[in-house]
């Protein structure tokens, strides 16, 4: 093995991706824009979601009950006649619609239970869930306090008291932004490395490769180091710039004990690739291909659910996998401040699934570079 062939042909990996605009213009959408949307467009709570009320009882607990929706969470609400309600819902432009009717107040003073219909549009699903706890709570704390003359302060026999640790403000954006940087550095590892090796087919430069004094194993390592490279520096830069500045979440742990992970999660990532790359003869096939590999991967990891929600035997056949240790180690050290002492079993696990799965895209990157040719 010379290590100059390594460098050299690494070089010619990096030239060759600096002149593909498409892939550069990937790298920094996946690490900037993708990454501040990922934070944004995932609201923790409701946010101006637009409810309609038809008053049929004009009394003053009525006329209460519509005064409690108000911005952020809820849209200033109109008020409609119930001939309006079905078509309004129909169309699209009211997710709730409240319709308090006739003689509400005075049933309620009497004792006789009425009823408050609330239609709600199911098809706007994060709204329609957490609105319908919403509405429901703020509707019976009206009715409560109005029916007692006053607002009700519960005392409970037992105090609870919240510690919320690592995201006290409970703030959906600090953990949509990092898991996003973490996806993306498992997805781009593997397009980077699967598109170079199927650049060489297309543009037809293996032959040159074959008559050179260079080994299989220098062409793959050098694909390897090159690709996680970019990688690895445009995840540095996500993390501090973009998730650290523009979006100003508190990063807790180290952040040079995170890319060392991120490095072995990237030799795993880019053997990855090189094998979906020998496996495809075109580039939509390993497009195909990408799809079918990296959705169980993100989805199953643990980024998206927790992995003891999971069935049992799903959580150890993605013991295997090396995005589940990934998120794991990236979860302890970001979120947590987690240090080494924390985080080895992970870093050791992704050496052997590294290890392994190179070992494997090597064997048939030897057998398939001469098909190539």
């Amino acid at each position: 093995m010379a290590i100059s062939n390594i460098l050299h042909l690494g070089i010619k990996e990096l030239r060759s991706l600096i002149r593909d605009p498409v892939l550069l213009l990937l790298i920094v959408y996946a690490f900037s824009l993708s990454i501040y949307a990922a934070a944004k467009a995932m609201p923790d709570s409701l946010n101006m979601a637009p409810i309609a009320i038809v008053d049929e009882d004009r009394s003053p607990l009525s006329g209460r009950i519509a005064a409690a929706f108000y911005p952020p969470y809820f849209a200033p609400p109109p008020m409609i006649s119930q001939r309006e309600m079905d078509a309004r819902m129909d169309a699209g432009t009211d997710t709730f619609a409240l319709n308090i009717p006739p003689d509400f107040q005075s049933d309620m003073l009497a004792g006789r239970q009425p009823a408050i219909l609330l239609n709600i549009d199911a098809t706007r699903m994060s709204q329609a869930f957490t609105g319908n706890g919403y509405i429901q709570q703020i509707v019976a704390g009206e009715v409560l306090a109005f029916a007692n003359r006053y607002r009700d302060i519960q005392q409970l026999p037992v105090e609870l008291t919240l510690r919320v640790r690592f995201n006290p403000q409970l703030d959906q954006a600090w953990f949509g932004a990092i898991m996003e940087v973490i996806n993306n550095v498992t997805m781009l590892a593997i397009v980077l490395t699967g598109a170079a090796l199927i650049r060489e087919k297309e543009h037809g430069t293996v032959e040159h490769l074959l008559v050179m004094p260079v080994t299989p194993f220098e062409i793959m390592i050098s694909k390897v180091w090159s690709m996680g490279l970019v990688v690895l520096i445009a995840a540095a830069f996500s993390l501090l710039f973009v998730v650290g500045g523009a979006l100003s979440v508190p990063i807790q742990g180290s952040v040079m004990l995170f890319l060392i992970g991120t490095a072995l999660h990237l030799f795993a990532t880019t053997s990855m690739g090189i094998f979906l790359g020998t496996a495809a003869r075109s580039m939509p096939q390993f497009g195909l291909l990408l799809m079918l590999i990296l959705l169980p991967l993100q989805m199953l990891s643990g980024g998206t659910t927790p992995r003891e929600s999971m069935p049992g035997f799903v959580q150890d056949i993605m013991l295997v996998a090396p995005t589940t240790h990934f998120v794991s180690l990236a979860q302890a050290i970001l979120y947590r401040g987690a240090g080494l002492e924390v985080v080895w079993p992970e870093f050791l696990a992704l050496l052997i699934i590294g290890g392994g799965l190179f070992a494997l895209s090597l064997n048939r990157f030897r057998k398939a570079i001469i098909t190539m040719a």
